[in-house]
C-alpha cells in the first residue's frame, strides 16, 4: 500500500516524494499503510494474537523497536497524511484498546492491547505536536521494557 501510494502520486505530480502528497487517494492510502504495520483500529487484529504466542523478549521487540520504523514515516509524512482518516483510528484505537484490555488475564494480551491504545494517543498528538508524539513513544517504550 506505501508503494502504490507512491505511485499513485507520482502518476498524478510526477514526483516520487511521499513526505509531498498531493493526490487525495495516495493520503488515504498512506495513512491506511501506516496504520495497518503499527496495528491501529482497524487493523489490529494481528497484533494482540501474533504477542501472545510469542515469547516476552519477541513480545517486547515487536511493541517497541519493530513500531520504530512506521512511526518514522508517520512522523514524516503527517502533514501530507488525511487528518479526519487518522483522526477517527486514532480515537477508536485508543478508546477500544483500553476497553478491550481491560478484560485481560494474561501479560502479553495486556500489552498488546496497551500498545494499541498508545499508538492511538500518539496518532492524534501527531496532528498537532509532532515532536510530543517523539516524546510519548520513549516513554512508552520505556514503561514496556521495563515490564
Amino acid at each position: 500500500l506505501l508503494l502504490f501510494s507512491s505511485s499513485i502520486n507520482a502518476w498524478s505530480t510526477g514526483q516520487w516524494d511521499i513526505t509531498q502528497l498531493n493526490n487525495p487517494v495516495s493520503c488515504i492510502l498512506l495513512t491506511t499503510a501506516i496504520a495497518m504495520k503499527l496495528g491501529l483500529i482497524p487493523f489490529h487484529f494481528w497484533f494482540p494474537e501474533v504477542l501472545q504466542g510469542s515469547p516476552l523478549t519477541t513480545a517486547m521487540l515487536l511493541s517497541t523497536v519493530m513500531k520504530f520504523p512506521p512511526l518514522t514515516i508517520l512522523f514524516m509524512t503527517s502533514p501530507s497524511l488525511d487528518p479526519t482518516l487518522l483522526t477517527a483510528m486514532a480515537i477508536s484505537s485508543t478508546a477500544l484498546g483500553g476497553w478491550m484490555g481491560l478484560n485481560q488475564t494474561q501479560i502479553r494480551k495486556i500489552l498488546a492491547f496497551s500498545s494499541i491504545s498508545h499508538l492511538g494517543w500518539m496518532a492524534i498528538i501527531l496532528i498537532y505536536n509532532p515532536k510530543l508524539t517523539l516524546l510519548t513513544f520513549y516513554m512508552y517504550c520505556l514503561m514496556t521494557i521495563t515490564v
